[in-house]
């Protein structure tokens, strides 16, 4: 069976050390955060995953979720572990006090949700997926949905999904086909088709809230293959009336699980709203006036909202899949005997040497490690960024910029990263990694999810060029160009920081050309910004990391012990190993795209 540690040290590091989060108690949620406080919950997380969520990961996999007679059942063991998981309010830790939740900040929700998705994927994706629930409806629900619905989801007595997904439009949400029709009571009537519904059905809960967009007829009682009649709204599998009391089955029919390549504990189902009752979240778009064209309508704001903490969710997903995947790589490589070590015997008694001695093992697992470690540093530092956002901090504004900036990284980079880390984790496994038995093998079928859903990252990559780039005038870039050629000023005298200011001064250069290129390019020629998304976004991605490892690196120079001694390796690996890509990433960018469009 495969062995899960929790990085309770790596977080402690990033939020006391990197982050000095007793330093930003002005920040909401932040008031009443104490160092005790943040070890203890960090501390006790991490003992419940390790010991509640994790024996049950490889099981789960391999019985994988039941639909017999339109029920949906999830494997064994999962119900009393989802069932702890909600009665210790693991579920209810970031929201607010006043629906029964514990208020915390993103910055230890996160922590949190990385340490389950390690120890379980399947499994902790239930209880995030009710979070992006509650928090839409805390959003923009109505009072009585706050009032009877809100605190349910945040106990975990019910559970929430997101329903966007259809048979004919993925990413492209104007082809979608499911309606919703205004009933003389101000309630819907929606009718359509969502598939690939993670958690769309599952025996953990007595009720599910779909969180559901569909169109609206225009005035003339058209549907249109556009944004503009999309809305936002609220589909009970049982209903809830405005009093909280529970009534009838709604009609909200489960079609089918999907058979998976990954992630198999997980109910991803086929749902058919058949008339079902529907309330519209957020104000009711207006009629255009004559003449005038037909505006994205008001529930695309509330769609977005909950898809952005999705996506930001899905990175930390793929954290914690290449951390419990290298753990396991590492405790293989120091198990296993192969060969000699290319410098002579390190143990010549022994048949042979530990599997540990080879340089090209060394050279899979630190890259691994500095990944995980890297964007778990990135995740956090996102997440302070979003609490500054909404302070009254003069920074406010360029904290708000790069946190919208950092989402298709974290989403798309970190999932690519997360997907490699697994892979080499098993390759250190030699045949053995293919092998079930070793358990392994599974963390590369779930991650590989990860970068499809939410946006595949190749559209993570072009909402990366094509929308935050160019948001209110550039902010954003220039707000992380900012803190880039601020660090290395800062810091090019020091001699002990040389290393790290010289790899992150060259790749913020490469990074910035890029940019210039492609503002000058990518107008003229839109192809140009499409073909080189995909470079710019892991350009951007390493450059990101390079910044933050020097950071950290910082902090570790002369501290002996074996925590900060592990950073400045993992730091000078990241200059060494990773940043030389920049140069090349930029003349891929600035190749255009000529022969990539060739392709008939």
């Amino acid at each position: 069976m495969p062995i899960y540690r929790a990085p309770v040290e790596d977080f402690q590091f990033l939020i006391h050390e990197l982050l000095e989060a007793e330093k930003h108690r002005d920040l909401p949620g932040f008031e009443d955060l104490t160092p005790d406080l943040i070890d203890d919950i960090l501390t006790n997380a991490g003992k419940f995953c390790e010991e509640v969520l994790q024996p049950i990961n490889q099981s789960g996999d391999e019985e994988g979720c039941h639909f017999e007679n339109g029920t949906v059942r999830t494997p064994k063991g999962f119900k009393e572990a989802y069932k702890a998981y909600s009665e210790a309010g693991w579920g209810g830790l970031g929201a607010p006090v006043e629906f029964g939740g514990a208020g915390m900040p993103v910055l230890l929700t996160m922590a949190v949700s990385e340490m389950g998705m390690a120890a379980n994927q399947s499994l902790a994706m239930y209880p995030m997926l009710t979070a992006g629930a509650y928090g839409a409806l805390i959003a923009t629900g109505l009072d009585w949905m706050k009032e009877h619905i809100v605190p349910k989801l945040v106990s975990g007595e019910w559970a929430g999904t997101m329903c966007l997904t259809e048979p004919g439009a993925g990413t492209d949400l104007r082809l979608m086909k499911t309606k919703a029709v205004e009933q003389p009571d101000g309630t819907y009537r929606m009718t359509g088709t969502k598939i690939f519904i993670s958690g769309g059905d599952q025996d953990l809960t007595d009720n599910v809230i779909h969180m559901v967009i569909a169109k609206l007829p225009d005035e003339k009682g058209q549907f249109h293959d556009d944004l503009s009649t999309v809305n936002f709204f609220m589909v009970p599998k049982v209903l809830v009336g405005e009093d909280g009391k529970v009534g009838a089955r709604n009609g909200v029919i489960t079609g089918g699980i999907e058979h998976k390549m990954g992630i198999k504990g997980q109910a991803t189902c086929v749902l058919n709203f058949d008339n079902a009752v529907a309330w519209r979240l957020g104000p009711k778009p207006e009629a255009p006036k004559p003449g005038e064209k037909r505006s994205s309508s008001a529930g695309m704001a509330g769609m977005f909202g909950i898809m952005n903490a999705a996506r930001l969710g899905v990175g930390v997903q793929s954290i914690g899949l290449g951390d419990v995947a290298y753990q396991n790589g590492l405790a293989y490589a120091h198990e296993r005997r192969v060969g000699r070590a290319l410098t002579g015997a390190q143990e010549p008694d022994k048949p042979a040497d530990l599997e540990i001695v080879h340089p090209d093992v060394k050279r899979m697992l630190l890259q691994a490690k500095s990944s995980v470690e890297g964007m778990r540093a990135l995740a956090c530092w996102t997440t302070l960024q979003m609490a500054i956002s909404k302070s009254n901090r003069p920074e406010a504004a360029a904290a708000e910029a790069l946190a919208d900036l950092m989402t298709p990284i974290i989403k798309a980079f970190g999932t690519d990263l997360g997907f490699e880390a697994t892979n080499l984790a098993m390759q250190c496994y030699g045949g053995h990694g293919y092998i079930r038995d070793n358990g392994v093998e599974q963390f590369v079928r779930d991650a590989r999810i990860n970068q499809i859903y939410e946006g595949a990252n190749g559209v993570q990559a072009m909402d990366l060029v094509g929308r935050k780039l160019g948001r209110k005038g550039g902010a954003a870039p220039m707000a992380l160009f900012a803190a880039l050629t601020g660090w290395v000023s800062e810091n090019e005298k020091d001699a002990a920081l040389e290393p790290y200011v010289k790899g992150l001064k060259r790749s913020t250069e490469a990074l910035q050309a890029a940019t210039m290129w492609l503002a000058a390019n990518g107008l003229k020629n839109p192809n140009d910004a499409g073909a080189g998304a995909y470079d710019y976004m892991r350009l951007m991605g390493i450059t990101v990391l390079a910044y933050l490892w020097a950071r950290m690196a910082k902090i570790s120079v002369g501290k002996d012990d074996p925590l900060h001694k592990d950073k400045l390796m993992c730091a000078r690996y990241w200059m060494e190993r990773m940043v030389p890509e920049c140069p090349m990433l930029l003349e891929r960018i600035q190749a255009g795209s000529a022969v990539v469009m060739e392709l008939n």
